[in-house]
């Protein structure tokens, strides 16, 4: 077939930054400063140069749009996303990236973004279809992704600082998952789980209370068993 048979189209990057702040689970969005969906809330992202490859456009996206450091936490590709029409410019096929990171500065929005700001996820689910193209189905896409990964990886300690305590491990679950955990019982399963943990031999009193033993990211990445949702 001829080459006039394939109408060019583009193809951008969209990140899904997710992370606990003040004990909420929340995304970083940004403002769009441009059309289309000028003054909508959309996913930190944009289209890939021809010669940069996909990872290295989602980092430059994050660092332009937000001004954060691209290499802290966790990125890993989710999903792409190619319906005809989503956005209204021309065909684009999006290739989204998923990022969990510990809690982080307040972004500082830059290039097309007139704003950027971290969100509560259930606010922004809420209202999913106000977010700009498809960012709602993106959006939820990737929380979910991360909810279903903390229940067999250990990729919950991506948003916890170097050093941390169980019940700051256990925040972040029940930030997550929205869902109240009990105390005992993680305890024993996150540290009865070999490498998910590793003792560092120090305590700290920052929750308040006694001194509370801290600890870091094992070399386990897969739990087995999982901790369950349920």
């Amino acid at each position: 077939m001829v080459g006039s048979d394939y109408p060019p189209f583009a193809v951008t990057v969209d990140l899904v930054i997710l992370t606990v702040r003040s004990g909420r689970f929340a995304a970083l969005v940004v403002e769009r400063g441009e059309d289309p969906f000028r003054g909508r809330l959309a996913l930190p992202g944009g289209f890939v140069r021809p010669d940069e490859d996909l990872p290295d456009a989602a980092l430059r996206e994050l660092r332009e749009e937000t001004g954060l450091a691209p290499s802290l936490g966790h990125l890993e590709q989710l999903a792409s996303y190619g319906a005809p029409r989503r956005d209204p410019r021309q065909r684009v096929v999006s290739v989204a990236y998923l990022g969990l990171v510990p809690d982080l500065p307040e972004p500082v929005a830059g290039t097309d973004a007139a704003a950027s700001r971290f969100v509560p996820v259930a606010e922004l689910l809420r209202d999913a279809g106000s977010l700009a193209f498809d960012h709602g189905r993106i959006l939820s896409d990737g929380v979910e992704r991360a909810r279903a990964k903390l229940e067999y990886t250990s990729l919950a300690t991506a948003f916890c600082p170097a050093e941390f305590t169980v019940g700051e491990l256990r925040a972040v679950y029940e930030a997550v998952w929205g869902v109240e955990l009990d105390p005992r019982n993680f305890h024993r399963k996150v540290t009865g789980t070999p490498g998910f943990l590793e003792p560092t031999n120090a305590t700290t009193t920052r929750g308040g209370g006694r001194p509370a033993q801290l600890y870091r990211r094992g070399p386990t990445t897969a739990l087995m068993p999982p901790i369950l949702r349920t």
